[in-house]
């Protein structure tokens, strides 16, 4: 693009990722109009509230009739969209979202990636809020709401752009993954596991892309990773730049931390620089994982210039982010957490820091296996482990429909019958259930006082914590009559 843009039309604009960079270019007034088959909060809502007119599903005319300067096309567009069609059989201008995103915001600035297989979007806003807290003034863009910012991104007017890197493809005409796109300068990886069985065959699949983000570092480059994790150790092995080791423990960590003791508001642990004691630190978040992505974070904000002081004092005032082990409240005793968690690894660290947060009180796990890969058998056996250290926990079941798969035929399909055997042989009372409706009345049936109800998805689940915590206050007031 030879100038800014004046109008940027987005298709698929529902996207964490989509939304958040139309909604970055809108609060820079430029003209944002977009279109997709569905939304659901939180983007449907931010959307509305930038003020961005979004069109319900797909068609030419969406963008040849006013024409704009940029057409975005998200990752989850077909070759066959209408709308994509047009624009590229019409010779309008168009690019990918993560080159989009790096033209018109990341280009200029000290690129800063937060990549990885899960705890991405939480640490993404973790590091922008302790470098904001610290006095910098930090670009960002990431894939969930942070509390911290109001929303999904920040134009600021620091050196820096903190930014989500997704290993998931580009687009339809660039399958090469997000985070490749970013050119990134500082580098933070939390964790390298199997995930996107669509589009990647296995393990090894994933981390030749994740080695080709490490081997496109510039030598003056710094990587900080997960090393305590094989996956991580395996793919920075023969990293071009420098590479600051962290863990919560472990031997030949750069970064690590002792002594973590949970309180009622989060977690205290002593930071170790080298095997030394550095700090004691707080985090306002729980879980063994949690602890980890804060060193994680501490490592890279001293690596980019802030004095551990600063940066300690800014991890302690942090926010959260939506959908990420979120209280949506209580109603008959009964507490009700959101989380996007779907990936064994992620659920059984959820369900571990909620052990902690909410200690003595039984915990009721409630499970949405939505995702590509989580719809496979693939991670069958690991899903029991993970689930197995709730009290209770109710499958939402799914059918054996076709999936999309760009590594060939979907031969074993997930079974939630077999989920709620295997529980049963570790003495987990589990059960499916067909409908979130049958979900949320046996909860209501079931719940007593002081129990937690963990919701897990990485989709709307039909706003099952809210229904739920309607039906609990409902049946309250009818035994109060």
């Amino acid at each position: 693009m030879s100038k800014a843009p004046r109008h940027v039309h987005f298709v698929a604009i529902g996207g964490t990722g989509m939304g958040s960079l139309a909604g970055l270019l809108a609060a820079r007034g430029i003209q944002i109009t977009g279109s997709d088959d569905a939304l659901y909060p939180p983007m449907s809502t931010m959307l509305e509230q930038w003020g961005i007119p979004v069109y319900s599903g797909f068609r030419p005319e969406h963008v040849l009739d006013q024409r704009p300067d940029l057409v975005v096309i998200g990752n989850a567009v077909r070759p066959d969209n209408p709308e994509a069609r047009a624009a590229i059989d019409e010779g309008l201008e168009y690019r990918s979202f993560p080159d989009a995103l790096y033209q018109l915001a990341i280009a200029g600035k000290h690129s800063v990636v937060v990549s990885g297989t899960h705890g991405k979007t939480t640490t993404t806003s973790l590091l922008a809020a302790v470098l904001h807290g610290s006095g910098r003034d930090p670009s960002l863009l990431v894939g969930g709401y942070a509390h911290d910012f109001g929303g999904s991104f920040r134009e600021g007017q620091g050196e820096h752009f903190i930014v989500e890197g997704d290993e998931y493809d580009t687009a339809f005409f660039d399958k090469t993954p997000k985070f490749l796109h970013y050119g990134a300068r500082t580098l933070l990886v939390t964790s390298v596991e199997f995930d996107h069985a669509d589009i990647y065959r296995d393990l090894d699949h994933i981390k030749t892309e994740f080695r080709k983000l490490i081997g496109g570092m510039p030598r003056d480059g710094t990587i900080v990773a997960a090393v305590s994790h094989p996956g991580v150790r395996d793919v920075v092995s023969n990293a071009p730049c420098r590479v600051l080791g962290y863990g919560v423990e472990g031997k030949d960590l750069d970064w690590s931390c002792a002594a973590l003791e949970a309180d009622a508001k989060g977690t205290h642990f002593d930071i170790l620089i080298d095997g030394k004691r550095a700090a004691r630190a707080f985090v306002p978040m729980f879980g063994r994982f949690n602890v980890e992505n804060a060193i994680g974070v501490l490592a890279a904000a001293t690596a980019l210039g802030v004095p551990l002081d600063a940066a300690s004092a800014a991890l302690a005032t942090f926010k959260g982010v939506k959908r990420r082990q979120e209280l949506r409240g209580e109603e008959r005793g009964v507490a009700v957490v959101d989380d996007f968690a779907h990936h064994p690894t992620a659920v059984r660290g959820s369900i571990s820091a909620l052990r902690q947060r909410f200690a003595g009180r039984r915990l009721i796990a409630v499970f949405e296996p939505r995702t590509n890969t989580s719809r496979r058998a693939i991670f069958q056996r690991d899903y029991a482990e993970a689930l197995g250290d709730a009290d209770r926990v109710i499958i939402r079941s799914v059918p054996e429909t076709p999936l999309y798969s760009a590594t060939g035929t979907v031969e074993a399909f997930f079974s939630s019958e077999q989920l709620v055997a295997d529980l049963g042989e570790r003495g987990v009372p589990a059960l499916s259930c067909d409908s979130v409706e049958e979900i949320i009345e046996r909860l209501t049936a079931e719940c007593s006082a002081g129990d937690v109800v963990l919701c897990m998805s990485n989709g709307s689940f039909d706003d099952i914590w809210q229904r739920l915590l309607d039906a609990l206050r409902g049946s309250a007031e009818t035994s109060e009559r």
